[in-house]
């Protein structure tokens, strides 16, 4: 299983011995350093030894609760993030442990382990997560209008590229593209997963036309997400990228999104210096410095029913891809720092 919380200390305070034990197991399984506490006073004497990056709390807790604690913490001046998982229904709890600055707020029972990871991950790499989860909501909230105005729908998805120079999980990226002026071509996103892992895509939106740019505006919505729960079933370190891109085919057909839609995904851990990529109907070449890799196109998503990928694993500092289709041409370059 990938590690993305490796180097990072977390303090849970929780008096339920159970639940308490669930998250020290999943949080530890993830790579963070675990102290645990059974109510403020004790967490406060664990801080003494014990500098968190993130504390989870409860709110009801013998001796201090987790109100005060935090209250405590935020007037001592201590901004560390602090998540509240609670089983409270009183609003005025959550509004108050708002007001002090909490940077989330759980309800018990926590079904999804998924989402608490996500939540985990936001409240440790705010920057990374924040303008991400706004423009997720904000493609959902619009995706009707987009779907019957297809100028619009085309103009967001030019507003939403990436800089062309960009620093991210420790590695320093930026790229150079080729398309027809004014038209939606390649359609590049990058985005971090974690502080050392990183993912993209490149996705040719020019054979299915106004269902190109609605394929490329949903998955910009989806890719991230559907990456991190794949991540978290894979008992190796590495993604299967192969079956991501099945589950985008399959989401392609249910939005009843038809044509040809030629996609590159691509992901890089910045610690293990290992990138992998898989095609399904782009050409691309891949320059390591010590070797040049022609990656052959495999057939585009939405061809057929199951996928035919061609994918290849390389270990490398930095890299240079090349990556072509019938919407143009793409060089994206990176170098771990």
């Amino acid at each position: 299983m990938t590690q993305p919380l490796v180097g990072k200390q977390i303090l849970i305070v929780e008096d339920e011995p159970v639940f308490r034990a669930l998250l020290d197991n999943y949080l530890s399984s993830l790579g963070a350093r675990i102290a645990v506490a059974a109510d403020g006073i004790d967490a406060l004497e664990k801080m003494d030894d014990f500098a968190p990056d993130l504390l989870i709390c409860d709110l009801a807790m013998p001796r201090m609760n987790g109100l005060m604690l935090v209250e405590q913490l935020r007037n001592e001046g201590i901004q560390t993030p602090i998540l509240v998982i609670s089983a409270t229904e009183n609003m005025s709890d959550i509004a108050k442990a708002l007001r002090f600055g909490v940077q989330d707020v759980l309800l018990k029972p926590i079904k999804d382990l998924n989402r608490l990871r996500e939540t985990v991950f936001a409240c440790l790499y705010p920057n990374m997560f924040n303008s991400r989860v706004e423009e997720e909501e904000r493609l959902f909230q619009d995706w009707d209008a987009l779907a019957s105005d297809p100028q619009a729908a085309a103009k967001l998805l030019q507003e939403l590229q990436p800089p062309v120079q960009q620093v991210m999980s420790h590695c320093r990226i930026n790229y150079r593209q080729l398309i027809t002026l004014n038209q939606p071509g390649l359609v590049l996103d990058i985005a971090p997963l974690s502080e050392n892992d990183l993912a993209f895509y490149c996705l040719d939106v020019t054979r299915a036309g106004d269902n190109g740019v609605l394929a490329a505006l949903l998955l910009r919505a989806l890719f991230n997400g559907l990456l991190q729960e794949q991540l978290s079933r894979q008992h190796q370190r590495l993604p299967e990228l192969g079956n991501l891109l099945r589950q985008v085919n399959q989401l392609l057909r249910q939005a009843n999104l038809s044509g040809q839609f030629p996609l590159m995904v691509g992901y890089y851990h910045s610690e293990l210096k290992n990138l992998i990529l898989v095609s399904a109907g782009l050409n691309a070449t891949l320059n390591t410095g010590e070797h040049q890799i022609q990656v052959s196109n495999g057939v585009p998503l939405g061809t057929l029913g199951n996928t035919y990928l061609n994918q290849i694993s390389q270990r490398c500092d930095s890299w240079q891809c090349q990556v072509w289709g019938t919407g143009g041409r793409l060089r994206l370059m990176l170098t771990a720092e």
